[in-house]
């Protein structure tokens, strides 16, 4: 893996996968909005508000899985210190915390008329709000430092420590009497949702990993060519300055 690490082979891997990879994104995407919009049945509880699950469930494993990805990312760069992990982690940061403010918006519309609040300080709320704000708080300390090597360091071990707060929503329904309902889809007995419910509903958590990665690998690209230009800019300062 580490050989494929190297920025010059990603660069060239990535122009061959990217354009493979977004037109499977979008027609995924396409698929799983019509399967939830006009092929799942209302829900027999939930009626048509059952349709918001479609993007609030999604939107919150993308939550948590991009931060496990900021996490490993940022475990490789304080380890190897490889510029390429450096990059994956300080781009994965702004997906991550919009996948995560969508579950939380999402999740506020369809707790309105589910539970008739916007909002509830339950374990499994307060900890999803924690981990936007741990988003937030990885790309201040970024910037925070007048020498980039010692915010990419302190925003590491932020990463690094933050990390439990990602078991804690998985479990939080298991360990704790909260609003949200115990887990109906990861689980050992295998899940509970209804087939006409769950296709759709993996068909959405598919298209979002995919469009993931597909703008992961966008602005690392996007990132590697802005270090090449500042690299070559400083290159001709200094042999014309």
């Amino acid at each position: 893996m580490h050989r494929f690490a190297n920025p010059a082979r990603f660069m060239r891997l990535s122009q061959v996968v990217l354009p493979w990879l977004a037109v499977v994104t979008v027609a995924l995407l396409a698929i799983g909005l019509v399967l939830a919009l006009v092929v799942a049945p209302p829900d027999y509880q939930q009626g048509e508000s059952v349709r918001i699950m479609f993007v609030h469930v999604p939107a919150a494993w993308m939550a948590m899985c991009a931060y496990t990805s900021l996490a490993a990312a940022s475990a490789a760069a304080l380890v190897w210190r490889h510029p390429l992990a450096e990059i994956a982690a300080e781009e994965t940061a702004p997906l991550g915390a919009v996948f995560t403010g969508l579950c939380l918006v999402s999740g506020a519309l369809w707790g309105q008329p589910m539970w008739g609040t916007w909002w509830a300080w339950d374990a499994r709320m307060t900890s999803v709000l924690v981990l936007f704000f741990l988003y937030l708080g990885y790309m201040a300390l970024l910037n925070a430092f007048d020498d980039p090597t010692r915010g990419r360091r302190a925003a590491a071990i932020l990463a690094l420590v933050g990390f439990v707060n990602v078991p804690i929503i998985k479990f939080s329904v298991d360990w704790w009497n909260t609003l949200h309902q115990p887990a109906s889809v990861l689980r050992l007995g295998g899940p509970t949702i209804d087939p006409s419910i769950l296709a759709p509903l993996l068909v959405m958590g598919l298209a979002f990993t995919l469009l993931f990665a597909t703008l992961l690998i966008v602005r690392m690209r996007a990132a590697l060519i802005e270090r090449k230009i500042r690299a070559l800019e400083a290159t001709d300062g200094r042999m014309f300055g």
